[in-house]
């Protein structure tokens, strides 16, 4: 069967069919999946059902799997973070651990329980809101810095009381990051400018708290349009992949107590590099703070 990649929204997101996920991809295969990634930012895929073995090896084809820097996985894998609404939900727009220096360049999620309605997820092109700025804007962003941290995590606790939710703040914000990021970064494979926000960002640096608010909030707003959005109704047993250099992401809470649980696995990425060359700076735990390979890597930053 020929692969077919069929856009799902104007400005990032496709279908994919003609590909099965759990099975060795051929040097073809990968080629034309990394290269529509590229393209529509975010990769859909139906009826995969892929089991944890399956997941990984999957994602070994996109490069090396990094373990969330605070979050302890409930997998023998390290490398597969479970997410159970029951415990967390990712209901704020974010992109991906960007509290280190090196945020996952790849994330591939599957749906393993999904509810009989809500728990859609939206995606935003971040690249896309960059390019539709006022020249001015653009000039103006490509200036700016921001700080991000973990202490603000997207990953809040639900119906857990007061006492559950300080246990959970306390394990994730165990060891503070805190990195210094461009607002605008160059993409390594594409070239492409993309603005760098979302839930971890304190603040912009150098300006006054509420200038920087407000700037915030400018450049946000662009991102999150909903004409720069594609929505994704979960099935169980789907995967998607998503560029995380050139995305945000939210999953929309509107399913009550209804179970979901899906899995992610991230992949090593590269240190921010903005406009004018300069790289992302990690300020906590240490300035060579980066996402950890190994169990190993968490307890050296910690120490």
């Amino acid at each position: 069967m020929s692969i077919v990649f069929q856009p799902v929204a104007g400005r990032l997101g496709a279908q994919v069919s003609g590909v099965n996920l759990g099975a060795d991809l051929s040097a073809e295969t990968f080629n034309a999946v990394h290269q529509a990634l590229l393209k529509y930012k975010v990769l859909f895929f139906r009826e995969q059902h892929l089991d944890d073995r399956q997941h990984e090896h999957l994602s070994s084809y996109f490069g090396e799997q990094v373990p969330h820097p605070t979050v302890r996985s409930a997998q023998q894998s390290q490398a597969i973070l479970h997410l159970d609404a029951r415990e967390t939900r990712a209901n704020s727009w974010h992109t991906d651990v960007t509290f280190v220096a090196n945020p996952p360049k790849i994330s591939i999620l599957r749906g393993v329980v999904i509810p009989a309605f809500g728990g859609d997820t939206v995606w935003a092109n971040t690249a896309a809101a960059y390019a539709d700025l006022p020249a001015p804007l653009q000039l103006l962003a490509e200036q700016l810095r921001a700080l991000h941290s973990n202490v603000y995590d997207y990953v809040v606790p639900r119906h857990t009381g007061e006492l559950g939710s300080r246990r959970y703040r306390e394990e994730f914000t165990a060891d503070v990051y805190e990195t210094e990021h461009p607002l605008v970064h160059v993409h390594p494979e594409t070239g492409e400018k993309a603005l760098v926000l979302g839930h971890f960002v304190k603040q912009l640096q150098g300006l006054a708290p509420n200038d920087s608010k407000h700037l915030l909030r400018l450049f946000h707003e662009r991102i999150t349009h909903l004409d720069n959005t594609v929505r994704w109704r979960w099935q169980t047993g789907d995967v998607v992949i998503w560029d995380n250099r050139a995305t945000q992401h939210v999953a929309i809470n509107d399913y009550g107590e209804a179970e979901r649980i899906v899995r992610r696995t991230t992949l090593d990425g590269d240190v921010l590099v903005g406009v004018d060359g300069q790289p992302s700076l990690a300020i906590k735990p240490s300035a060579d703070a980066r996402s950890p390979k190994h169990e190993s890597d968490k307890k050296h930053l910690a120490a």
